[in-house]
């Protein structure tokens, strides 16, 4: 479980932080219900855009879980066990449907963490309510028909609210199974009027290998289609080739996550190549506070000197620069993917960064309750 351990935790760092921005309050204002706070805690979770990513489905997995997993598991007493259980079931339902309607979700402008997190939050819910394989599937059969949300949300306030939505549509639809509502599975998921129609993707569910294996934890708190570019410019920045005018190559995928040019704001800006290009060869790596507003200096050098081309024989997170047809730098995958996870210090230094250290030690003992947890990380 230590790898679902590491990705709760991550988490739950990025939503103590992201609790404290405009959209995250304004979410927990609407009301004081369980939906409604599980939608505030999904919103706050990944408004900062720097929660875990699994990339064969390009789906954030833990935001529309967790919050489901740790405050129904509040509601019930349960404790860090259980709610770990019921996570990485959620888990691993997010990414084996997103992962088999991957890319398809993307072409068709969905946004496969708010499509996909509705199942995955319905079978976290449904684990903690202790439901039989029948009633698991009424409630992914009943999420499905709440599925959801838009690239186009992309770059602003809406992303992390669909995804608290997703939350929220998941647990209802666990809640309305246990109580006794059906709907049928297969004609919803593959009928001819179903899911795969009607969004392009393939239902489908956990086979038996770990998906966490493949969990993406991110370094940098921006699109994770912009990683490759930032540690391409970061290898650059000092020395004579960063103040040429530069071409960053990414794939396809990696451009339509990343699709913003010029920004008007922080948000924005975690979504720009040019920009986060420019800012790693300007000031070096970005933090999370880096994003309160545009810097204008980095500003124009994207503008000026930054541009942006696709190339779909690269990874889809891979990168590299140019300059007059010459490759400057290449980054296959950046810090923090399966291949170069981050190391105990990095991570650490992160959850610091976030949660000022108070989440150190919030899931080491199973006994702890989930109530707990989100009292440490301020999301009671």
């Amino acid at each position: 479980m230590e790898r679902y351990r590491v990705a709760l935790l991550d988490w739950l760092a990025c939503a103590a932080a992201g609790s404290r921005e405009p959209t995250a309050i304004a979410a927990r204002r609407a009301g004081d219900g369980l939906l409604e706070r599980v939608t505030a805690a999904g919103c706050a979770g990944h408004l900062l855009d720097y929660d875990d990513t699994y990339t064969p489905g390009l789906v954030h997995a833990s935001a529309p879980v967790a919050p489901v997993a740790l405050l129904l598991a509040a509601e019930q007493e349960r404790d860090v066990e259980a709610t770990l259980d019921a996570f990485a079931a959620g888990w691993e339902a997010t990414a084996a449907l997103a992962r088999a309607s991957h890319p398809a979700l993307y072409e068709r402008g969905w946004h496969p963490t708010a499509v996909c997190g509705t199942v995955g939050a319905a079978v976290a819910a449904a684990r903690l309510l202790e439901l039989d394989a029948a009633d698991v599937r009424h409630a992914a059969a009943l999420a499905l028909l709440r599925a959801g949300g838009l690239r186009a949300a992309f770059g602003s306030p809406g992303k992390a609210i669909q995804v608290g939505g997703a939350a929220a549509a998941g647990l209802q639809a666990a809640r309305l199974a246990a109580a006794g509502a059906r709907a049928p599975l297969d004609e919803i998921a593959g009928g001819p009027a179903g899911f795969g129609t009607a969004f392009g993707g393939r239902w489908a569910e956990p086979d038996g290998v770990p998906a966490i294996r493949d969990n993406w934890i991110k370094a940098y708190p921006c699109c994770l289609g912009t990683h490759g570019p930032v540690e391409a410019a970061l290898s650059l920045r000092g020395t004579s080739a960063a103040r040429r005018p530069l071409t960053v190559v990414v794939h396809p995928v990696a451009r339509q996550a990343a699709a913003l040019d010029d920004v008007a704001d922080g948000l924005q800006a975690k979504f720009s190549i040019p920009y986060l290009v420019a800012f790693a060869l300007l000031r070096g790596a970005p933090r999370y506070r880096d994003f309160g507003v545009v810097d204008p200096e980095v500003r124009a050098l994207a503008s000026d000197s930054i541009q942006v081309a696709t190339d779909a024989g690269l990874g889809e997170m891979e990168a590299r620069i140019e300059s007059d047809g010459e490759t400057l730098a290449r980054v296959e995958t950046a810090v923090g993917s399966p291949a170069r996870p981050m190391d105990a210090d990095r991570l650490r230094d992160k959850l610091h960064e976030l949660a000022d250290g108070r989440l150190d030690d919030v899931l080491d003992s199973p006994a702890a309750t989930a109530r707990e947890v989100l009292a440490v990380a301020g999301l009671e």
